[in-house]
């Protein structure tokens, strides 16, 4: 574990790369809302074209660039410790970029197998018609270097993983990747934070994250952001003006606007999540309690090394299975079912129902999906109501 972790703090949240004189005088960031920007005359744009403009950040067209978008971007990369970082409509458009960006035909890309379903989808069908092979391992990373070869150009991953949580090993996984020339990892860090880890702490050379979730923290906005280093994130800047995943002004004010409650929303979720994963574990009705936080999780120690917090997601396992674990989901009356995470409001919801609902139980369980398994995204209610509500639900089923 690196000596300097970084612990975010709330005063870096709200200023963090942001400039404290604003147009207007204005003290939240304004709303730049233009697809277009103009020039003054044609010795202005050859200024610019050349590079000798006085401005040389001046936008020129919606799709390359926005004030509003590059002050979420100037935040973003001070807060997870990188060169740069790049704003994107959603999350998946910041994934997909980012290895469209960095693999072509040929080469080769590891994914560790517990990763976002869409992730994988796109890895396995899009990437493979345009001729890019892929290698899957475990959370664990056994089997990371057999499966890395000479044309593997990506190492990707989340951290923790959705929806058991497993923690990978960051500083092990940078340091396989150094002792292979090429190849670099990429975590995806929507369910830390870099409150709660900053993947470049370790090496890590390109993070990305769903803004939806705890970036943003509303459930109102899509937004995605990658960070890494400048000439990383510059290749798949200049891509990103080509398949135009451009975020729009005013869903980055609203990313904007979020994070500047971040450290206090995430560590108020960290301490929720704890107690509801304490008490769970030892509730009768409960098989077994997923929350890297506990003592009995597998990733337990990796959690402790690299964290400073262990997030707001608690997975579980009802006895009694697809059947139990639904009505228990139905009798919950605070936390609303629905299929994200990371909002101030408390969600809930079965996998096998609502992520792997085309999937029959046989597939469900090779993949390990149990058929009781249920996914609590922890808000900021206060923690002693989210587990009265959690009781009287259990005890109803």
């Amino acid at each position: 574990m690196p000596l300097d972790r970084k612990t975010i703090t709330g005063t870096e949240a709200v200023h963090a790369g942001e400039s404290r004189t604003k147009l207007f005088d204005a003290v939240a960031q304004p709303i730049v809302q233009t697809a277009t920007y103009s020039y003054v005359s044609t010795a202005e744009i050859v200024a610019h074209t050349s590079g000798k403009h006085p401005r040389p950040e001046r936008e020129e067209y919606g799709r390359y660039g926005n004030p509003t978008v590059r002050a979420v971007e100037q935040r973003m990369a001070a807060l997870e410790g990188t060169d740069d970082a790049i704003l994107f409509a959603s999350g998946m458009a910041a994934i997909t970029t980012a290895i469209l960006a960095l693999v072509k035909a040929g080469q080769h890309v590891v994914f560790v197998r517990d990763s976002y379903r869409m992730t994988l989808e796109f890895v396995t069908g899009t990437l493979a018609r345009f001729g890019v092979a892929h290698s899957l391992v475990g959370a664990n990373l056994d089997g990371l270097e057999e499966a890395l070869r000479p044309e593997t150009r990506l190492i990707v991953s989340e951290s923790p993983t959705n929806p058991y949580l497993s923690c990978v090993d960051l500083a092990r996984l940078a340091a396989i990747a150094k002792a292979h020339q090429g190849q670099k990892p990429l975590i995806d860090g929507r369910l830390a934070t870099p409150v709660n880890c900053r993947p470049a702490d370790f090496g890590i050379d390109l993070v990305v994250h769903s803004a939806t979730k705890y970036l943003a923290g509303h459930n109102d906005v899509l937004a995605g952001v990658l960070c890494g280093p400048q000439g990383l994130v510059s290749i798949a800047r200049d891509l990103r003006g080509v398949l135009g995943s451009v975020c729009d002004p005013h869903a980055a004010f609203l990313v904007g606007r979020g994070l500047k409650t971040l450290a206090l929303r995430v560590e108020r979720q960290n301490a929720s999540a704890l107690a509801v994963a304490r008490h769970l574990e030892a509730h009768p009705r409960i098989e077994r309690v997923f929350y890297p936080g506990l003592p009995s999780h597998a990733d337990h120690a990796v959690a402790v090394a690299q964290m400073n917090g262990f997030g707001g997601i608690v997975s579980f396992i009802v006895r009694g299975g697809l059947d139990e674990a639904s009505r228990v989901v139905d009798r919950v009356k605070l936390a609303r079912i629905g299929p994200s995470f990371g909002g101030v409001e408390s969600l809930i919801e079965q996998p096998a129902v609502m992520s792997f609902y085309e999937l029959t139980p046989e597939e469900r369980a090779s993949i390990g999906i149990a058929e009781g398994l249920v996914r609590m995204s922890v808000g900021i209610e206060d923690a002693a109501d989210l587990i009265a509500d959690l009781d009287q639900a259990l005890g109803a089923a």
